[in-house]
């Protein structure tokens, strides 16, 4: 397939059918966009159906304090066609700063908003099916991920699943067989579960590669749509929350990364506010 340059950097050009108004913070572009009006754009994107694979990333605290010392992911964010805040510490932030994002699109919430309203599509109009790709969780999970997708949405078609193993992203064979398995069946939307910042640096790196419209680099969503893991209940959510139930859920895993959170993150408002402050003097 012909891929189009990017004369700045001769990259595969990244430039998505359309664009949002952006808050820039932290060092990073964040859509001002709500999470109806994502899934319209992506829906957006998949009837355009692009050349080149628009793929979503969803900063969230952690996210934010490894894109100050992490280029790669940096890039990779430079190249999203979407960037939209997973985190109530990132929307919080925006506000203090005086370019308050519209609100939060966390990828676990993404994914089930756009199956939904592809649904809906579907039984409305009669036209195609969604076509989704998993990729990612421990084997089996991904397996189990699309029987009951495709049973909650019978707009959505689950056309493959991968559950790649550890250490894959760094073995060219395992890499272009992966490659293949989605190229051969061409899906509108690639689910991508490998956790972060692994799921972004192996999208941005094989962007001219993958044969899908959209990627939505997402987490612990395949997980959560197996039922292998449990989201916090709603009203945990609504008191903005989820973070404690996921600690408690997954102590050893995730305790230091909060920890380095809660300790960098206020520093990086500081910081921010100060920067703006002098640039307003």
């Amino acid at each position: 397939m012909h891929v189009a340059l990017n004369p700045l950097d001769g990259r595969m050009a990244n430039t998505p059918p359309c664009r949002t108004d952006r808050v820039s913070m932290f060092g990073i572009q964040i859509d001002a966009i709500d999470l109806p009006s994502t899934v319209d754009r992506l829906l957006e994107i998949i009837r355009q159906s692009p050349a080149c694979c628009q793929y979503v990333v969803t900063p969230n605290v952690d996210h934010v304090v490894r894109l100050q010392h992490d280029g790669a992911l940096r890039a990779a964010y430079r190249r999203a066609a979407l960037v939209v805040a997973d985190g109530w510490p990132v929307v919080w932030a925006s506000r203090r700063l005086g370019r308050a994002l519209p609100g939060l699109v966390p990828g676990s919430d993404l994914v089930p908003a756009l199956f939904a309203a592809a649904s809906r599509t579907f039984r409305e109009s009669g036209g195609p099916p969604l076509r989704v790709f998993l990729l990612g969780a421990a084997p089996g999970v991904a397996r189990q991920a699309a029987g009951r997708i495709e049973s909650r949405w019978p707009g959505v078609q689950v056309v493959g699943q991968v559950s790649p193993p550890l250490g894959f992203e760094h073995h060219t064979d395992e890499n272009d067989r992966i490659l293949r398995q989605i190229a051969d069946v061409r899906p509108d939307v690639l689910v991508v579960g490998l956790g972060a910042p692994k799921q972004e640096l192996w999208v941005d790196r094989h962007q001219a590669d993958i044969r899908s419209s959209v990627a939505l680099c997402v987490g612990a969503t395949i997980d959560f749509l197996a039922g292998h893991r449990r989201r916090a209940p709603r009203w945990l959510r609504r008191c903005r929350l989820e973070w404690l139930h996921r600690l408690l859920s997954e102590p050893r895993r995730l305790a230091a990364r909060y920890a380095r959170g809660a300790v960098v993150f206020p520093c990086l408002v500081w910081r921010e506010w100060r920067r703006r402050a002098t640039s307003h003097g």
